[in-house]
């Protein structure tokens, strides 16, 4: 078995390619640093550093163990990380967010179903949004997220909310006097685009590049914002489709809502980095589930419920 000063001192060597930063890492000696790899070859029987006065690197047998422990170390860290959890209880601090005006009350039920089970654990409640959603999750200034489906790349909890696509035009545009519309109305006119930053299977869900017969969709400007693509729609620049819920939380005079009847449901709910997966996280997501689904289950038909058979995606 290899001792963990060895794993340590050949991963962050493998890593810097260099024994004084190595040794500096892990506080150790560079002679020590020297005496652990040495003694590492000698039990593999082959070189793991080509070393010369100017560079450090990895021979390919030394490659192949980097390649074969880095995940076997993370496995380790990970798992000692869940019983650590477990051992201190819910505890601490979770920060959430939400994307959304009309996430907002649904975030907080959650919080305080949260807080009545977990006393112990404080829960700091902000808000994100496009275009920084993404990045407050990976630099951990976020820890969970109540947002729309798709999120590319999280971990996701089952769906919270869901509501049904309009389509937002201008007042004066010729389709705002419609009763409602079919989807394939968006291969007739520009459609306002979401910011880059945006992940690809949002954007093709919200505006995608074709009809569901296939016929191609017109690209119109991009926005910086939810607010400034309604602008846009407004302007007469392009429509957009949007959940029914922005009638209520974006009311606009130069803005008319219209019903899609023939587009699938927006569906939302709590995402996360998987490396983040917490018991504090667990708890809160499925805080999260029995709190807004119990609230929210009165306002659908029953054959459309508002949490959606899901899975704690882990």
């Amino acid at each position: 078995m290899l001792e963990r000063l060895e794993i340590e001192t050949f991963l962050t060597l493998a890593e810097e390619l260099h024994f004084g930063r190595t040794a500096a890492r892990l506080q150790i000696t560079t002679g020590r640093v020297s005496q652990v790899i040495k003694a590492l070859e000698r039990r593999v029987g082959g070189l793991l550093f080509e070393r010369t006065s100017r560079s450090v690197r990895l021979t390919p047998i030394g490659r192949r163990l980097a390649d074969d422990l880095a995940p076997l170390v993370a496995g380790m860290e990970e798992a000692l990380r869940r019983a650590t959890d477990a051992g201190k209880g819910v505890t601490g601090e979770l920060r959430a967010a939400f994307l959304g005006e009309w996430t907002a009350p649904a975030l907080l039920r959650a919080v305080a179903r949260f807080g009545e089970r977990h006393p112990d654990c404080r829960v700091d409640v902000r808000e994100v949004q496009l275009s920084n959603s993404r990045a407050s999750l990976l630099d951990g200034s976020v820890d969970v997220l109540l947002a729309s489906f798709p999120f590319d790349g999280m971990a996701c909890g089952p769906a919270l909310l869901r509501e049904g696509r309009v389509l937002a035009v201008a007042a004066d545009h010729p389709l705002a006097g419609e009763e409602r519309l079919s989807v394939e109305v968006l291969a007739e006119h520009p459609v306002v685009q979401y910011p880059q930053v945006t992940s690809t299977g949002f954007k093709q869900d919200r505006t995608p590049d074709r009809t569901p017969s296939g016929r191609p969709v017109p690209k119109g400007p991009v926005g910086g914002s939810f607010s400034e693509m309604l602008t846009l729609v407004a302007m007469g620049r392009g429509v957009l489709p949007v959940g029914e819920h922005s009638r209520q939380y974006y009311p606009r005079p130069d803005v008319a809502y219209v019903p899609l009847h023939d587009a699938q449901p927006i569906e939302r709910g709590l995402v996360w980095m998987k490396g983040n997966t917490t018991e504090r996280l667990r708890e809160f997501v499925r805080a999260a589930t029995d709190a807004v689904g119990s609230f929210h289950s009165q306002a659908y038909p029953p054959d459309q419920p508002a949490v959606s058979p899901g899975r704690l995606d882990v």
